[in-house]
């Protein structure tokens, strides 16, 4: 659903003064309004719409969660309903379709708002629900993408990076215009919402935007001819899942020729589901591929901690530890020993959050090949057969180009 004009709902806590609008004729000269609620374009006018949504779904028994201040919950079991809020923008999700009902009731008596049906369209972000699941996907998008750039028509490539290419700062001529290439990737970030097999170039291409080049715009060009022959590439949610958590870990070291810093990587299962990935550098330069392991493992270990949080808050038990696959036995027993004093003397105290969360239980970790391992697609470009292998694991189905299932016979 949708708030017809959210922005003009918020109470205003400050003394605000606007000049009168054009065509509005007063007595005496000179004079301004006092503004009693927020318009379209003060600071503040989506912080007070916050405030006052919050407090009208506060007062008909909904909790904001604290993992995700835009998620609201309420009621439990055949009677549970969940909200997500994004702006005026609304998801709702209930097994009780009198709950929903109730819900929009309450939001239009105090709102006015756009009921847009079954969920279908949001943010830019395709949704397809059947039998087999939930897909999203943005084909949508990524058609507007090539459509401005010119790319409709390009020749597919089958990767979105050269293999083995490792760009930087000075490579190649400084652009006369970087506002393109700004815009180019700033569309492509948001891609990333249900397309992890382009995390990590985007991530690359990102650290060039101050002041790119014309061979970052030619690497640019080339994740668009990726998009181009992989348009209808989404998530694929299955309806029947178990609900066990798995994540791999990974980390490519000192990849980065100009800080010498390491890029962390790692896919978090939800089941057979992908919910979370990132592909990022991290802040210090590590003295060993272990403690780059290490610091990876931290991060991951963070994420399924949020991810729990918010599974509590949609009432979802997993006792079971979250298992996360790492190829670098030393992390695995940094992390379960802490006799390796010598070795992680010089490590930042926040990074031991892994060896807290093994002594807890809240995690567990195994070794795994780095043949096998899903994440290493996170930190590095890859060759075409090791890319294809690295999507097909990642869950994501292409709902626009199904895959071949055979000649149906007719036995008349």
């Amino acid at each position: 659903m949708d708030i017809n004009n959210a922005f003009l709902r918020g109470d205003l806590d400050e003394e605000v003064y606007m000049l009168l609008p054009p065509g509005f004729q007063t007595a005496k000269p000179n004079q301004v309004c006092r503004l009693t609620r927020s318009l379209y374009g003060l600071k503040q006018a989506s912080r007070q719409w916050n405030a006052k949504l919050t407090t009208a779904l506060s007062s008909v028994g909904f909790r904001q969660s604290s993992a995700d201040p835009s998620l609201f919950t309420k009621g439990s079991a055949d009677r549970f309903i969940t909200l997500l809020v994004y702006v005026d923008d609304i998801i709702v999700a209930s097994s009780n379709m009198a709950l929903i009902q109730e819900l929009k009731d309450m939001l239009d008596a105090k709102f006015k708002i756009k009921d847009l049906g079954v969920l279908g369209y949001f943010l830019g972000i395709e949704a397809k629900l059947n039998d087999d699941g939930l897909n999203l996907c943005q084909r949508k998008y990524a058609l507007d993408i090539l459509s401005d750039t010119g790319f409709t028509e390009c020749k597919p490539a089958p990767t979105p990076m050269v293999p083995g290419s490792n760009l930087s700062q000075d490579t190649g001529k400084l652009l006369e215009d970087p506002s393109g290439y700004r815009r180019m990737v700033g569309r492509l970030l948001y891609l990333t919402a249900t397309r992890p097999d382009i995390a990590y170039a985007i991530h690359h291409l990102s650290q060039f935007v101050s002041s790119p080049t014309d061979m970052h715009m030619v690497a640019t060009h080339r994740v668009l001819r990726y998009i181009k022959g992989t348009l209808g590439q989404g998530l694929l949610y299955p309806a029947n899942s178990t609900l066990t958590l798995k994540a791999f870990s990974d980390s490519d070291w000192a990849s980065c020729p100009e800080t010498r810093r390491s890029v962390t990587g790692f896919c978090v299962f939800l089941g057979e589901s992908l919910v979370s990935w990132r592909a990022k550098k991290q802040a210090t330069v590590s003295k060993s591929s272990t403690e780059a392991e290490y610091r990876a493992l931290a991060s991951t270990a963070c994420e399924l901690q949020w991810i729990k949080f918010l599974l509590q808050d949609l009432l979802v038990e997993v006792t079971a530890p979250a298992i996360i696959f790492c190829d670098n036995k030393s992390a695995i027993a940094i992390s379960e020993n802490s006799v390796f004093h010598e070795r992680t003397k010089h490590i930042e105290i926040d990074c031991h959050v892994v060896r807290e969360r093994v002594v807890q239980g809240l995690i567990k970790l195994l070794p795994v090949s780095s043949l096998n391992q899903i994440a290493d697609g996170m930190t590095k470009p890859l060759a075409t057969q090791m890319f294809a292998t690295f999507v097909s694991k990642l869950g994501v189905q292409n709902l626009h180009s199904p895959a071949y299932g055979g000649v149906i016979e007719d036995d008349k």
